[in-house]
């Protein structure tokens, strides 16, 4: 992937969502390349750097830091943000809905299914998925924050 164009990925990401923004949340996205190194010991040490260079086969982490900035508690309120196209996601986390539409249908990526060329019906992989979101399990109060954590695997 050109650094151009992970740069445009990167700066949609951090754009908040029209969700976010009707329910005063704000939602700040970093991303990190995480690289296995070697100590002077031979032990291992995993290392996260800024993701301004990314190559094939780079582990991506991205964190998702949110806060509700309104001055009612945001009820209902799940995190949705749209996967890089050169990002294949770690669906792992079973509280993260996924889906492979554009958003227009969520579920553990085991549920969904795209239709094929030839008019059949495939399941979804992780190389399908569009789109993740993680429903915030109760109301977020006026000024709480916190934050979440992904991984994905670039392309």
């Amino acid at each position: 992937m050109t650094i151009i164009r992970w740069l445009c990925t990167l700066a949609v990401l951090a754009m908040p969502s029209v969700a976010a923004a009707q329910q005063d949340m704000r939602l700040d996205t970093q991303i990190f390349v995480e690289r296995v190194m070697t100590d002077l010991n031979g032990r291992e040490r995993r290392i996260l750097s800024n993701a301004d260079r990314v190559a094939p086969g780079d582990q991506l982490i991205f964190v998702v830091h949110w806060r509700n900035e309104g001055s009612n508690p945001a009820r209902g309120f799940a995190i949705t943000k749209a996967v890089p196209r050169g990002a294949r996601i770690d669906t792992s986390d079973p509280r993260m809905d996924v889906s492979v539409d554009g958003g227009a249908h969520w579920g553990r990526l085991d549920q969904l299914w795209l239709p094929t060329p030839l008019g059949g019906m495939r399941r979804a992989v992780a190389e399908d998925v569009t789109h993740v979101r993680w429903p915030l399990p109760r109301s977020a109060l006026p000024g709480e924050s916190g934050r979440l954590s992904y991984r994905a695997v670039a392309r």
